[in-house]
């Protein structure tokens, strides 16, 4: 009699430590997964926020610059999850306190599903362009949902499974094939020479345009020990974050950049479509680009469960989606600058005093028990460090005046660096 085939849904990670038996990913599968993530249709969008504001060698400059810069903290930050084997939220509990992990954990719930929310969208609006050149049908909320129903989808399957059996094995060759496609048949259009020759209309300082590309892996740096969590030494995870999301970032903004100067339209979705075979290169890249929505609602639930462990991961997920979805369909997509400013103001501040706190102040020791312990030696004054709050909400004070009254500066490093110096500070002084 043959045994019943049967279907073993993945597991919950939810916040707890990962055993040391499903930390195996390599170098290699954090390339391969933060190439992926630093690249899709919304990074071509930020590119396109450049220009023509710079002319395209400054604009490449700004988004090497940004881009070398900004994912070093982020694969800092991705250390601190693999040392522990814990997801971010749970990374700030040493040094904010259990409940003043809370804080940054409603932020990153609101940028979570902010990005998830624009994925979708600019995701469903390129299936509907596909759709409507082949088969003349066009209905952007129906594929709202179907969108909304692949990020659920994989979100349910989990890091590991996505990592190893999706973007290794299949969409990350989509992902450079249709890179290099778009970046070849836009400069057959125009050449290099012709698209650098373009003066600048003004209006952005490089400082602020390198912010602007910065912002884009500091966007990351909330949720990426949900996933480097999983690293076998937290070496490996380090180098396969930096070298994967700088190529990733720079191919992604470079040709963004390239594209619209070259087709002479704001619309990254219609730019892609004017290419040689411009339908099928953005079928290809809407193959790929769900792993970014993916993650967005993913790391949305996990930060949901440093507040509420208690509550089931797979139904949250479901929520999630279909509150992204909603959001999508009724939202129209607009010019996000001051999102990523956003995420740059509250973040880089946020990061200052984890980095502060974890490889100088306590040497990189922190006790996983005590980050579960109420009342325990995370709990600090009523499960809130004051010092980290009050350190973190000068931070971001001082981001926002280095924008509006010294833009040239660039506020991303002044504002992390002068926010860990004075938890620092306070710390000794307190």
């Amino acid at each position: 009699m043959r045994e019943k085939l049967k279907v073993r849904m993945p597991p919950e990670w939810g916040i707890e430590p990962v055993d040391s038996a499903h930390r195996y990913l390599r170098s290699i599968d954090y390339f391969v997964l933060w190439t992926s993530l630093g690249k899709g249709l919304l990074v071509f969008w930020a590119g396109a926020l450049l220009v023509p504001y710079l002319d395209l060698t400054t604009a490449l400059i700004a988004i090497v610059v940004g881009s070398v810069v900004g994912s070093l903290p982020l694969a800092v930050a991705g250390v601190i999850g693999s040392d522990n084997a814990v997801p971010s939220m749970v990374t700030l509990r040493p040094s904010f306190g259990i409940r003043g992990s809370y804080f940054p954990s409603v932020l990153n719930i609101i940028q979570l599903i902010g990005w998830a929310t624009l994925e979708i969208e600019v995701m469903a609006a390129a299936f509907d362009a596909v759709t409507k050149a082949v088969f003349n049908y066009s209905n952007f909320y129906v594929w709202t949902l179907v969108v909304a129903f692949l990020c659920v989808a994989m979100g349910i399957a989990g890091p590991l499974m996505v990592i190893r059996q999706w973007l290794e094995k299949f969409a990350v060759w989509v992902l450079y094939g249709s890179t290099i496609w778009i970046a070849y048949w836009a400069l057959t259009t125009r050449s290099f020479g012709e698209l650098v020759a373009m003066p600048a209309q003004g209006g952005l300082a490089l400082p602020l345009a390198i912010d602007l590309t910065i912002a884009m892996p500091i966007s990351w740096m909330p949720l990426i020990a949900d996933y480097n969590r999983f690293a076998r030494t937290s070496r490996e995870g380090f180098w396969g974050t930096y070298i994967g999301y700088i190529l990733g970032n720079i191919s992604g903004y470079g040709v963004g950049a390239i594209l619209i100067l070259a087709m002479g339209t704001a619309d990254v979705v219609s730019a892609i479509a004017l290419v040689y075979m411009g339908v099928l290169a953005i079928l290809l890249i809407l193959i790929y680009e769900t792993d970014n929505g993916w993650a967005d609602v993913y790391s949305a639930v996990v930060s949901v469960q440093n507040v509420s462990p208690k509550l089931g991961q797979r139904k949250l997920i479901v929520v999630v989606g279909l509150v992204c979805a909603v959001l999508a369909a009724f939202i129209p997509i607009a010019k996000y600058e001051w999102f990523l400013l956003w995420i740059g103001a509250f973040f880089c501040p946020l990061f200052g005093v984890i980095f502060m706190d974890y490889f100088i102040i306590k040497g990189k020791q922190y006790n996983m028990r005590e980050m579960y312990k109420v009342r325990g030696a995370y709990w600090y004054w009523n499960g809130v460090n004051v010092r980290a709050v009050t350190a973190w909400a000068i931070g971001v004070l001082i981001y926002y005046s280095v924008v509006y009254y010294v833009p040239w500066l660039g506020a991303s490093i002044p504002s992390l660096v002068t926010t860990a110096l004075l938890y620092w500070i306070l710390t000794k002084v307190f």
